[in-house]
């Protein structure tokens, strides 16, 4: 007898990542309006609070630690959640499957406060918050073109063998005319959403195009310290 699909053909890691923030966005839904704000102004990451305004903020200095993990996991509204729920269900998924839960959390977490902190460089002292997955899906996106573009189906299977193939080098996802047109594309919307103020489904952070890059240029230089087949392949063809 063939053995069955899973209902959701999706790993473990980018289930439950997606469980938390939905479960988050539920719980503010049900809460009143002051408590929803010091909940989200507790979580979000906020520039001001490394230039004096810790303790004015809810949460006070713990929350200049924590609100680099946490602001990952509260979103502006349905829109901007399930937008970022799309974008790692496409890219996340290949990165988990790639190297497995763990390495897909600690990859995660490392993009998206590399994301803070390109953002805090940028706006420092800035009172807006800056909440959402972005940085860290946009690091699972930098570390997914290392492979997805050179993964081949196998005989009878139904998807790329995503982790069979070697890992491109940074030369050669460079040299990747497919890899780079993607890469200016995605920074070219990013940019244009980001100058002219353009958010995402009414987020109160706004577009923070910044941290998106920061995500993303950390995903695509520290990808290959969790893959798990090692050393990049060079052979990798160019297209």
């Amino acid at each position: 007898m063939a053995e069955r699909e899973p209902i959701f053909n999706v790993p473990r890691a980018v289930l439950v990542a997606t469980g938390v923030m939905i479960a988050i966005q539920v719980v503010r839904g049900l809460l009143p309006d002051e408590i929803d704000i010091t909940v989200l102004l507790t979580l979000a990451f906020i520039p001001a609070r490394y230039s004096g305004a810790a303790a004015e903020l809810p949460g006070g200095y713990i929350t200049a630690v924590t609100s680099f993990v946490t602001y990952m996991v509260i979103h502006g509204g349905w829109v901007h959640l399930l937008v970022n729920v799309l974008w790692m269900l496409a890219f996340g998924t290949a990165v988990a499957r790639r190297i497995g839960d763990r390495g897909f959390y600690e990859f995660s977490i490392l993009c998206g406060i590399a994301g803070a902190l390109t953002h805090l460089a940028v706006h420092w002292g800035a009172m807006v918050p800056v909440v959402g997955a972005s940085a860290a899906i946009s690091g699972q996106m930098a570390g997914a073109l290392r492979f997805i573009f050179f993964a081949k189906r196998r005989l009878g299977e139904s998807r790329p063998d995503f982790f069979g193939v070697p890992l491109a080098s940074l030369g050669t996802t460079f040299s990747d005319r497919r890899i780079v047109a993607f890469m200016l594309f995605w920074l070219a919307i990013n940019v244009y959403f980001g100058l002219t103020s353009t958010g995402i489904g009414g987020s109160e952070g706004g577009f923070a195009w910044e941290a998106h890059i920061g995500g993303f240029v950390c995903g695509l230089l520290i990808f290959g310290f969790f893959d798990k087949r090692g050393r990049p392949d060079d052979t990798v063809p160019a297209s």
